[in-house]
């Protein structure tokens, strides 16, 4: 495959996840009126792996092996907290804000890669940081009293830089399938614990939107991991930013969320800040970021 048809290749599967991605989270939003996120985030994890469960299977058992069982668990852990933030996110603010915080992900990887590769930051890295951080400001300034809202759902960022480290590794002995089946079956595993005491019995509508959240969020997975496989993060990096204009039509259509214009100047100055991060040289930040993701 040529290079061009690679990186085209690569953007169309980032672009389809972040639909798969936004469409989960639209779900999320719906239910979250009606079910405690916990049991989201349970549901989210355990029916992702059962949907993933015969594509790996597929392959016979042997396919399931790993000799990086705790890379797998390192990214199960970090990916769930992610999770946890950006559910509890979610459910309290308007969804293409909540979008908008995960997209500080890229902001936050030149420094997750200084503390666990010993690379370098350069001076764009650290330039990126306050341009970022004034996005989120903006973002969350018509909502006077989210402010911890916001600080949670930029801690998800965080958590996900952590995940993509782990992803990244992954992806150089295991195939996309394994990578999220490990993710949805340890993911799975450590959210059933606070269901001992916040569990509710779904209904059948309920549970067929939680198979459905699942299914997205375990598909978007693997075509995000394809994705990066193909393409490095300054490829692919702006393609993420679709997921906020799919999040923010759902957004409109369905709970008549609007867009003010603080939004705007916030997600201009966040998308800014990525792409600075992105545009680096090959010497510093790129060459950490195609490790890391």
């Amino acid at each position: 495959m040529y290079p061009q048809q690679q990186a085209l290749l690569g953007a169309l599967f980032i672009i389809a996840s972040e639909f798969f991605f936004a469409s989960m989270a639209g779900i999320v939003k719906h239910l979250a009126l009606e079910m405690n996120e916990m049991m989201l985030i349970f549901a989210r994890s355990f029916f992702g792996a059962l949907v993933v469960l015969p594509f790996v299977l597929r392959g016979g058992q042997a396919n399931l092996q790993t000799r990086v069982m705790p890379l797998h668990l390192a990214r199960a852990l970090f990916g769930l907290l992610a999770m946890y933030c950006f559910f509890y996110a979610i459910a309290h603010i308007p969804l293409a804000d909540s979008m908008m915080l995960k997209m500080t992900t890229p902001i936050f990887l030149p420094w997750v890669a200084l503390l666990f590769l010993r690379e370098q930051v350069s001076w764009r890295a650290i330039l990126a940081i306050p341009i970022g951080f004034m996005g989120v400001v903006f973002i969350l300034q018509p909502h006077g009293s989210v402010q911890w809202v916001g600080l949670v759902g930029v801690l998800g960022g965080v958590f996900t830089a952590l995940a993509m480290i782990c992803v990244r590794r992954l992806t150089k002995t295991e195939p996309a399938s394994r990578i999220v089946f490990y993710f949805a079956l340890l993911s799975s595993m450590f959210s059933a614990v606070p269901l001992l005491w916040t569990w509710q019995m779904p209904t059948a509508t309920q549970l067929s939107w939680l198979l459905l959240m699942g299914s997205l969020g375990s598909f978007g997975q693997y075509l995000l991991t394809r994705g990066y496989s193909l393409a490095g993060p300054a490829q692919n990096g702006p393609f993420t930013y679709f997921s906020v204009v799919f999040a923010a039509l759902y957004g409109f259509v369905l709970w008549d969320e609007r867009l003010q214009g603080w939004f705007y100047i916030g997600a201009a100055l966040i998308v800014l800040a990525g792409l600075v991060v992105l545009s680096t040289p090959a010497k510093t930040y790129q060459k950490v970021a195609e490790d890391v993701l």
